[in-house]
């Protein structure tokens, strides 16, 4: 009864947050008071409880440490010319015909290189919508494309944050987890590339606007040099070079060419690498600014007390109830069935993508480790669900917040193609090719 009071408090602190526009650190705090409560009344002590949330706070810091890097790569390939050089010959390439599918392919190329959703959306989305708005072409089906390009990356990059979490809190191998990843994804990708290129043939642009050619050529030296972080943070995780130093490689390498290609002088790169990058530039400024250390600090601290959660859970077994239900269904329905119900459920109380991958491996580790599941399959099947749903559900953070930057609505979600393909696909052959778990 206590835990059912504590998530109804909770629940009310998240709608709250959403409702009043408030950081939902607010509420996870909230949330934290109430649990370490129901822990008291259980009967563990202040000691023991502080010891399960600081061994679950400790299991973060590995998130923490990629979070604050990819908040410096984030400005640093804006004021390297990185994002710019991919924007300006991507928007060379477009033909009337393929505009829909050439907006999915940038969009997947860059969110796998940054390993950001809202990054990627909140710039080069952005730009795509401008251009669709200028061409007649229907910018729900380009939102939609979008979508599915930036989860692609969120989903399946190795330096992307909900990938590494999912590979902390699973304990098991970043690298061979993306390898999977990228195999579960090959017909989903196939699917959306047929898909968008029928779109792109049944909406062809009228004609792109160079206003922001012309802006991107002003502001920076389009130099094949400004791909260099770019090939560092997808290049080398692939030789299994440690995250962490790819995304040093990346930073350095940007801020190198911040300075000697782009002419910009060294304090200025570090200070917008640490406060965001401010362009001057009126076409740009909407676009580009953003980004630095700075605006990942609110992320890190979601992680961090999300993941204060999973050591209290785990530390009292709170949960050991909830646990021997989803058992039961998983011996009369199969373990990814399961786990894409308790997705769309986790997802749904909690709004955040975060706090839905923690809760679905706390509550399915052991329920996995009781029916012959391997960590490697509880990884692959969060990523597979999950990661993928908080998107497509309205009210998730994961998808108020990447359509907001698009000037869409939640009908831009059935366009979302991949998003959803990638389960269905999974979960129908998940049974025949194991994908070697």
């Amino acid at each position: 009864m206590e835990l059912l009071i504590g998530f109804i408090i909770f629940i009310a602190a998240m709608v709250s947050c959403l409702i009043l526009g408030i950081t939902t650190v607010a509420a996870l705090i909230v949330g934290l008071i109430v649990f370490i409560g129901i822990g008291k009344i259980k009967g563990f002590t202040y000691k023991e409880l502080g010891g399960f949330t600081a061994k679950g706070v400790k299991s973060s810091l590995v998130v923490a440490e990629v979070l604050l890097l990819i908040g410096f790569i984030t400005a640093i390939w804006r004021t390297s010319g990185t994002i710019s050089f991919f924007v300006y010959y991507g928007i060379k390439l477009i033909s009337p015909n393929l505009f829909i599918l050439i907006t999915f392919l940038l969009s997947a190329i860059l969110a796998y290189a940054l390993g950001t959703s809202f990054g990627v959306a909140g710039t080069v989305g952005v730009i795509f919508m401008s251009l669709a708005r200028s061409g007649n072409v229907d910018e729900i089906i380009t939102a939609g494309a979008v979508m599915s390009g930036v989860f692609f990356g969120d989903r399946g990059s190795p330096v992307s944050s909900s990938a590494i979490l999912v590979a902390t809190i699973t304990d098991t191998n970043l690298i061979d987890n993306v390898k999977r990843m990228f195999k579960t994804a090959i017909l989903p990708i196939v699917i959306c590339i047929v898909a968008y290129g029928i779109l792109s043939y049944q909406n062809p642009i009228n004609g792109v606007d160079e206003t922001i050619l012309n802006a991107l050529g002003d502001e920076f030296n389009i130099s094949v040099w400004t791909i260099i972080p770019a090939i560092c943070m997808v290049v080398l995780p692939l030789f299994r070079i440690n995250v962490i130093w790819a995304l040093t490689s990346s930073i350095v390498s940007g801020i190198l060419i911040s300075v000697l290609v782009q002419g910009n002088g060294l304090l200025h790169v570090v200070e917008q690498s640490i406060f965001g990058y401010s362009s001057e530039h009126a076409v740009l400024s909407n676009i580009l600014n953003g980004g630095g250390l700075t605006s990942m600090i609110e992320v890190i601290f979601i992680v961090m007390l999300s993941s204060s959660y999973s050591g209290i859970f785990d530390g009292t077994k709170m949960l050991s109830k909830l646990e021997e239900l989803l058992g039961k269904m998983v011996n009369k329905t199969g373990k990814f069935f399961v786990m894409v119900l308790m997705s769309f459920f986790t997802v749904g109380v909690f709004c955040n993508q975060t706090i839905a991958s923690i809760m679905c491996c706390d509550l399915m580790k052991n329920v996995y480790d009781d029916n012959d599941g391997s960590k490697e399959e509880l990884a692959l099947d969060i990523e597979n669900s999950a990661i993928l749903i908080a998107s497509i559900v309205p009210w998730s953070i994961a998808c108020i917040v990447p359509l907001s930057f698009l000037g869409v609505g939640f009908e831009a979600i059935p366009y979302s193609i991949y998003l959803y393909v990638v389960p269905i696909c999974y979960g129908l052959t998940k049974k025949y090719f194991r994908y070697k778990i």
